[in-house]
């Protein structure tokens, strides 16, 4: 008599088979991952097959698929399984060597997937992939389930239990090595006053590392709610500025402003003139051949000052028709930045406008001692001039995003380097508010305290929608939803201005482990965009609608 286990793993109920006769003690194990599924990915994992205890010999001939509760069957172009010899959990499929068992175009309900593969002695895994079609609704889900394998002529059946999981679907917007780029990372997102979507990243040519480096600013654009997008556009590059190479002229960090009342959209981006090195010193004559190398957040990799060798420099371009043509970089570090500081920069992600129409940008630097602060950076003139804020307070972060609140002032959400090693108590965001654009700030009562981090830039944001027909708010939170690892790419949501924040009704999106960076944007009133470094992508965009967020609404 068959024996039924089941087990958990990773929070899915997962059945263990247990066979006798001649197939004595073969067990079965099917694991599926909160992973999202991308268009323009040749393999997406769905789920996980791990057959144990087998004797030398044994061959598998044949994987019986079944893909119930997948949204719509003509999304998926091609079914493909992959057999992994003993490695148990590949992050990203097209970058784990696999051999392929079977695959099929022939996209049915139920599909046998037939192959010839002699098992080793011991473990075996397999990966069922799915790759999408081009036009796919990205609200659609896929899902699939392991039915019966047939090992040495013999059928197997798995036992079905339910898990919650559908896996969402999403773009691979940013993939590894695409245009000439080695890595596309620091995502940032808005939507424009028309509709448009502007996604903006770091295009880092020549390897992942951060400045300095050949960088520039990239974007893509979107005027169909994120369903397709525009090839990319360079938004900021110094080129070869001063007579040094691109490599030693890096643009970075980039973050997006839609001015609401104008239709000018702003990008800011932290440029990088050559190399100043650990110990203060800007280096002469380098040229292509250099591998010298410092970072702004490095020893002495950025100084007091202003001019561009001695501190790194706080660029923005500004675009008047929609995104479609960039003006040329506009330094203004000088007009926000004291010169006792070490570093003044942008804060990736994207900016706001307040209700009065002030423009403001999240900042961040480093004070005359060192020390890591988070401020803002405002504009009251329509962005032809910018004034920096006080530091956010004791507790300052470094890379933030800001809000509005309902009654009219500025809630800061920062990164700080003093939850690393934080496993327990006293893990959390710093938070902070404003109510004089930063000459003094409070530190929110939530501070420290509310929301987990893997030190990690997050993203924050007001969502504006009409719920029994009346208008309300809502504050979305996007990051690693953990303490240690950059892994479970999570959506929480608050209904009373950052107050309290939703625990088990939040929104997981990429269990995986990735880069961790994300940045959401409000499409419509029912629909939120979040363009996120995903452990299937560089950078993948996903299109949430309100009512996955919200249960009640």
């Amino acid at each position: 008599m068959n024996l039924l286990k089941i087990i958990k793993v990773l929070g899915v109920s997962t059945p263990i088979f247990f066979c006798g006769g001649s197939l004595d003690r073969i067990q079965i194990e099917e694991n599926q991952y909160q992973l999202p599924v991308l268009v323009g990915k040749r393999d997406n994992p769905i789920i996980r097959i791990k057959i144990s205890d087998i004797k030398e010999g044994q061959k598998l001939t044949s994987i019986i698929i079944n893909t119930a509760g997948t949204s719509n069957l003509r999304d998926i172009k091609t079914v493909r399984l992959y057999y992994y010899g003993k490695d148990s959990l590949p992050g990203n499929m097209e970058a784990t060597k696999a051999k392929l068992f079977s695959s099929t175009s022939a996209i049915k309900k139920e599909m046998e997937l037939e192959g010839d593969l002699p098992l080793i002695t011991g473990d075996n895994y397999f990966w069922l992939s799915y790759e999408l079609n081009e036009h796919v609704k990205l609200f659609d889900q896929v899902d699939a389930k392991a039915m019966t394998l047939k090992i040495d002529g013999k059928n197997i059946a798995f036992n079905q239990s339910e898990n919650d999981i559908k896996q969402r679907v999403g773009i691979a917007l940013r993939k590894h090595g695409m245009d000439g780029i080695n890595t596309s990372r620091i995502p940032g997102l808005a939507t424009t006053n028309k509709g448009t979507l502007i996604a903006i990243f770091d295009a880092r040519y020549d390897s992942g590392r951060d400045l300095q480096g050949n960088i520039d600013i990239g974007i893509h654009r979107s005027d169909d709610g994120g369903n397709t997008w525009k090839p990319i556009q360079i938004a900021i590059d110094m080129g070869k500025w001063g007579g040094l190479p691109e490599k030693f002229n890096g643009v970075s960090d980039p973050c997006i402003l839609v001015d609401k009342n104008t239709n000018a959209i702003y990008i800011a981006g932290l440029w990088m003139h050559g190399v100043i090195n650990a110990e203060g010193k800007w280096l002469e004559s380098l040229n292509n051949e250099s591998t010298d190398w410092n970072h702004q957040w490095k020893t002495k990799g950025s100084q007091p000052g202003f001019g561009v060798k001695e501190t790194s420099q706080f660029m923005i371009v500004k675009s008047t028709d929609d995104g479609k043509t960039w003006s040329e970089p506009l330094n203004i570090t000088k007009m926000g930045k004291k010169e006792e500081w070490w570093l003044w920069a942008p804060a990736p992600g994207q900016g706001i406008t307040l209700k009065d129409g002030t423009l403001v940008f999240p900042t961040q630097g480093r004070d005359k001692n060192d020390r890591a602060f988070s401020n803002i950076a405002y504009s009251k003139d329509g962005g032809n001039t910018w004034k920096s804020s006080n530091y956010s307070g004791k507790e300052s972060g470094t890379e933030n995003m800001v809000v509005e609140l309902s009654d009219g002032s500025i809630m800061l959400n920062g990164r700080t380097g003093a939850n690393k090693d934080k496993t327990g108590e006293g893990n959390g965001r710093v938070v902070a508010v404003t109510r004089d654009l930063g000459e003094t700030w409070t530190t929110h009562p939530t501070s420290r305290k509310a929301l987990i981090e893997p030190v990690c830039m997050a993203s924050i944001v007001r969502h504006d929608y009409i719920f029994n027909g009346k208008k309300k708010s809502v504050l979305l939170f996007s990051n690693p939803d953990s303490k240690t690892t950059r892994h479970r790419m999570t959506i929480k949501y608050s209904l009373d201005d950052g107050m309290t924040w939703s625990g088990s009704s939040s929104l997981k999106l990429d269990e995986f482990s990735s880069r961790g960076y994300s940045c959401m944007t409000s499409i419509d009133s029912e629909t939120i965009g979040i363009f996120y470094e995903s452990s299937q992508a560089d950078i993948a965009f996903q299109a949430i609608k309100l009512k996955d967020l919200l249960p009640d609404l």
